[in-house]
């Protein structure tokens, strides 16, 4: 299986910049729907987004870096595990979030913080996890992956299009809700025809190795859900709170993992697979999940 590790994804450079684009696109529209009024709420009622975003940025890697050391996978594959813990909540997770009948507020709150703390926190987790197994640690010095320059390349396509998305929603309310199902709706729609268009030069080794990920990104998955329901019932937060950590917690921005992987490791087939795969199952996953939970009550007494 190591074979993996060898295996490079081919990847017109020219259509990185394309990709980077893309995502930054993504960023500005979901960032259309924040307003500094959503941070202030985490403030005024921490407790909620705090447990998940524990749960997300320091539970999530450790609890990975682990699962890599007990099924052993491929280096290539473990690194994409580690990056893929290290990424904030997709905004997807919203959309399955009131699905499943959660606290829709906490998730658009989630999301928003954990998108910029994934500034720092995603360097840092992938640095930090990755350099500690001897393995994953030798694809970064291989790759000789730079902390600041990872750093400014999230801040970039994340950051600034966060920014001008918050600014159009404070300062130009009028020309915000024009732009905002557009932009959603067509940035979403680039993506996955990117994805689907980059992928297709590599079908043969998607077909070939995508066994050797499957049941992992499905382990992975239930580990990273299972943290957010059990980190928020630990803290008693009510159940509607424990769906929207859960999703929070389980649904993962592979896109921007795709996007660090295609930036600094040269599309590395392993991570490659695992970040790819990882955005098709925790849609299905999510799916699953939101249907169970819309289809039964929320107990009356969640805080026990």
């Amino acid at each position: 299986m190591n074979q993996v590790d060898d295996l490079i994804l081919n990847f017109d450079p020219s259509s990185l910049i394309l990709l980077n684009v893309i995502l930054a696109i993504i960023m500005f529209g979901v960032s259309l729907d924040l307003k500094l009024d959503d941070f202030k709420r985490i403030l005024r009622n921490p407790k909620g987004p705090i447990i998940g975003l524990i749960a997300q940025f320091l539970l999530l890697p450790a609890f990975t870096f682990g699962l890599t050391l007990l099924i052993k996978p491929a280096p290539s594959i473990a690194l994409g595990m580690i990056l893929v813990s290290s990424c904030p909540g997709g905004n997807i997770s919203n959309f399955f979030t009131n699905y499943a009948k959660g606290n829709t507020a906490l998730s658009v709150s989630m999301t928003s913080i954990s998108t910029v703390l994934a500034i720092f926190m995603t360097p840092i987790n992938l640095h930090l996890w990755g350099g500690l197994n001897p393995e994953t640690a030798a694809l970064l010095t291989k790759v000789n992956i730079s902390f600041w320059d990872m750093l400014l390349t999230i801040f970039v396509i994340l950051g600034i299009p966060l920014i001008l998305g918050m600014y159009f929603a404070t300062k130009k309310p009028k020309i915000a809700k024009k732009l905002r199902v557009p932009f959603k709706y067509a940035s979403i729609i680039f993506f996955i025809g990117f994805v689907i268009a980059a992928f297709s030069k590599n079908l043969d080794n998607f077909l070939t190795y995508i066994k050797y990920v499957m049941y992992i990104v499905a382990v992975h998955n239930i580990v990273a859900l299972s943290l957010g329901y059990f980190s928020a019932k630990f803290g008693k937060l009510p159940e509607r709170d424990r769906r929207a950590i859960t999703m929070e917690v389980g649904i993962q921005n592979s896109a921007l993992g795709l996007i660090l992987i295609f930036n600094f490791f040269n599309g590395l087939g392993g991570m490659a697979l695992i970040t790819a795969w990882w955005g098709i199952w925790h849609i299905i996953a999510g799916l699953t999940l939101g249907t169970y939970w819309s289809r039964r009550k929320i107990p009356q007494v969640t805080t026990e």
